[in-house]
């Protein structure tokens, strides 16, 4: 195995994690960027009012997008033990 291959397989699960990451940020951010806005709106500037309803949309999302995530995760692994025998040579 040459260093090419090893940097190929690194980036690659860079990749993936930012992929399987993106929907959880996505919503993390959108719900954020909602609280800030009523924060503003409301001038309610309480600190820990933005933390649960984060972690109750991420946690939301996490199970809906739970098929799509294990089925990624699988494929990727499945291709990644399979080319284990032409990384060998």
């Amino acid at each position: 195995m040459n260093p090419d291959t090893v940097i190929h397989l690194g980036t690659q699960a860079l990749y993936m994690v930012l992929w399987l990451s993106l929907p959880m940020l996505a919503v993390a951010l959108i719900v954020g960027v909602a609280i800030s806005l009523f924060q503003a709106v409301t001038q309610i500037q309480e600190m820990t009012l933005t933390f649960v309803p984060k972690i109750i949309a991420v946690f939301g999302s996490m199970v809906i997008v739970a098929p799509w995530l294990t089925r990624t995760m699988v494929t990727f692994t499945r291709q990644l033990i399979e080319s284990i025998p032409g990384l060998l040579r």
